[in-house]
């Protein structure tokens, strides 16, 4: 009887629970609308769009299977919003219960389209059909606004019939403002509409339709393939556009490439983004433009990336302390590791760990990794440029782009070397972790990052799914997949810049195979993804070009012994150029190993936390066991000897007189 009352009482207490989380199949992260009673009659109602509704109850055990397929369909669609939206409604709760009775809803889930222009009266129209894939809805929505008349037409809905050879051949050899794209295909194919519809958000390129049955159009064009895609130029050139495969993912993103077809910002977008945007510095604006090619990664971005990560974003830290400053040298350290090519960037964050992990202190300064990061110890080989020279993340304008553009490429970088090299965060604290860069960057962004909503967001994606990265591959492609659901959520946005729109990537011009379609709904090849992405972010795929240089050191002073300078002047054509071709010969260290040579030894110590200027090599401290020390601390250390010493030889003094006083003693006893 205990037993029937314990599981009596659990299961009251997780069915709330799991009421509560079915009502939750839909958020407002989700692509689509949620109505409700007081918002559903005046949302479809005399609307200049066409309306999609799903009316679903949350206790359905189909509706929640089926939610993900509709979230799916939403994604697919998202473009299609200007003249037919999606949307949901849940009859289960209790305040839905008389407007889904009064639109006669019996069964779950059900779908209804509303026309656009339709009447306060209008209660929908219902599908019935049995097929509810994603590509069969697609279709429906089609198929809803080209039944409408030219009355009720959606207002920003483009013509979708296809138009003949008469309306089109006098357009080639037309000058225009903008593109004009042909889709020519088959009388039963939905290719071109579609098209047509995601291309709705696009400026400066139109997209009509035309029927294989066209004839004198197929002649004049010379097409003998379908579905196939013809490009009028507006200078009224014209071309047969080349698409490694005839999808609608390769026409549309094709399209969307074109030079000077740009994405149309949101009229709706918060004004937190319009004063993020406003309140970026204006010089970026006159800078040279910087030709790049799209298929490399450039090193001045990565280096742009640390640079304002260390001496803008960092400087906001006064002082680093607790977690802060682990979460700090966990980066630096990672950095260190896995930056590709080594170099003086390598090598300054290997300084910089070095000094990091021997530090005993719980609290430093920023102005002191300030001053690593600025040298001014004069590190042989240590140098970060001080400019910020986006290449492959420049914007079209001030404030687009740019840094988050570069970190982002800094840490797909970080999870490739990671997979190249997995040894090289042995004996780092960080060897434990099963996606250590993901880890990494997640602090960084929660502690440093200084966009608090974009580091939220971040967060919650994390909290989500980032626990279940097990391996090295899976990091790499969790970080990818986020990219993209990022580049979903701000595509047309104030931040989306119009000359590069933010859309799935890589698109299909840098890697075809990594795009298939399955049941006409675009799917990722997820093998040849991760390929592609070891390759672009490779070392071997990394070009120099842009990055600043390391600057030329001056030249020692000359040798004051006398005995040099008295030798005589031939020498130096001799003896000397024998001296400079060893010199040259022989190999240099290894960066970022200082403990190897004592010159670096002697120059890493002119600076420590607290400590100011740093001078120049060897007259500011000693490298001791890891540790460096100042001047000042070297003073302490032999006020201390000397204290210690002085306290030593009373002490030997104290029990020399009391020991020669006991011996007295006992020899009187004696006698």
């Amino acid at each position: 009887m205990l037993r029937f009352w314990f599981k009596a009482a659990v299961v009251l207490w997780l069915v709330p629970g799991c009421l509560g989380a079915a009502a939750r199949l839909y958020t407002e992260e989700d692509p689509l609308v949620i109505l409700s009673s007081s918002s559903l009659k005046s949302t479809v109602s005399n609307s200049s769009s066409a309306w999609l509704v799903q009316f679903f109850s949350s206790w359905c055990g189909h509706c929640i299977q089926y939610s993900s397929t509709w979230k799916t369909l939403a994604q697919d669609v998202k473009d299609w919003q200007q003249v037919i939206s999606v949307a949901v409604l849940d009859c289960a709760q209790e305040e839905n219960f008389d407007v889904c009775k009064e639109y006669s809803i019996r069964f779950y889930p059900t779908f209804k389209y509303f026309r656009a222009h339709s009447a306060a009266t209008d209660r929908g129209t219902a599908y019935r059909g049995a097929d509810r894939e994603i590509q069969s809805v697609r279709k429906l929505m089609v198929n809803i606004l080209q039944n409408h008349t030219r009355l009720d037409w959606p207002d920003r809905c483009p013509p979708l019939d296809p138009s003949s050879s008469v309306e089109l051949l006098p357009l080639l050899g037309q000058r225009s403002d903008h593109y004009t794209a042909i889709i020519i295909e088959e009388p039963h194919s939905y290719v071109g509409r579609e098209v047509i519809l995601d291309l709705l958000q696009y400026s400066g390129v139109e997209v009509t339709r035309a029927l294989s049955s066209e004839l004198p159009l197929l002649d004049a064009l010379k097409i003998t393939n379908f579905p196939s895609i013809y490009l009028l130029h507006p200078n009224g050139t014209h071309t047969h556009l080349h698409v490694q495969k005839r999808l609608r993912f390769f026409f549309s993103s094709l399209l969307r490439t074109l030079p000077g077809v740009q994405r149309r910002l949101k009229s709706d977008d918060s004004s937190s983004s319009v004063g993020q945007v406003g309140a970026l510095p204006d010089k970026h604006s006159t800078e040279p433009w910087r030709d790049f090619d799209r298929w490399k990664v450039y090193t001045a971005d990565l280096e742009s990336a640390l640079h304002y990560l260390l001496r803008v974003e960092l400087a906001t830290h006064n002082t680093l302390e607790g977690e802060e400053l682990k979460i700090f040298k966990d980066f630096v350290t990672l950095v260190a590791k896995l930056y590709p090519g080594g170099g003086s960037v390598v090598k300054l964050m290997e300084t910089l760990s070095d000094w990091l992990l021997s530090l005993p202190l719980q609290r430093i300064p920023y102005q002191a990794v300030l001053d690593l990061v600025d040298n001014k110890m004069g590190i042989s080989g240590v140098f970060l440029g001080t400019e910020l020279r986006w290449v492959g993340c420049q914007g079209s304008k001030a404030g687009l782009r740019g840094y988050p553009c570069s970190l982002w490429t800094l840490f797909h970088v970080l999870t490739v070397q990671h997979d190249v090299t997995p040894t090289a965060l042995e004996n780092t604290g960080l060897e434990g972790e099963a996606a250590p860069v993901l880890q990494v960057m997640r602090q960084y962004i929660r502690t440093f990052f200084g966009c608090e909503q974009c580091g939220r967001h971040f967060e919650q994606a994390a909290a989500v799914s980032m626990d279940q990265v097990q391996s090295r591959e899976q990091q790499i492609l969790w970080l990818w997949n986020q990219h993209n659901m990022v580049n979903y959520r701000l595509a047309g946005s104030l931040s989306d810049d119009p000359l590069f729109p933010k859309a799935p990537w890589p698109s299909p011009s840098l890697c075809a195979s990594c795009h298939e379609e399955k049941n006409g709904v675009h799917v990722w090849n997820y093998d040849n993804v991760l390929r592609f992405l070891r390759h672009h972010y490779g070392t071997s795929n990394l070009s120099p070009k842009y990055s600043l240089t390391p600057p030329r050191l001056p030249a020692p002073p000359p040798d004051p012994d006398p005995v040099q300078t008295s030798q005589p002047e031939h020498r130096a054509g001799g003896e000397r150029k024998d001296e400079e071709k060893r010199t040259e010969e022989q190999p240099e260290p290894r960066p970022g190993h200082l403990a190897a040579r004592g010159e670096d030894r002697s120059e890493v110590t002119g600076h420590i936390a607290g400590g100011e200027g740093g001078g120049g090599g060897a007259g500011g401290g000693v490298w001791i066991l890891g540790l460096g020390f100042n001047s000042v601390d070297m003073s302490l250390c032999v006020v201390l000897y000397v204290c210690s010493c002085l306290f030593l030889m009373l002490l030997f003094f104290f029990f020399k007189v009391r020991s020669r006083r006991w011996k007295l003693r006992h020899s009187r006893l004696h006698v």
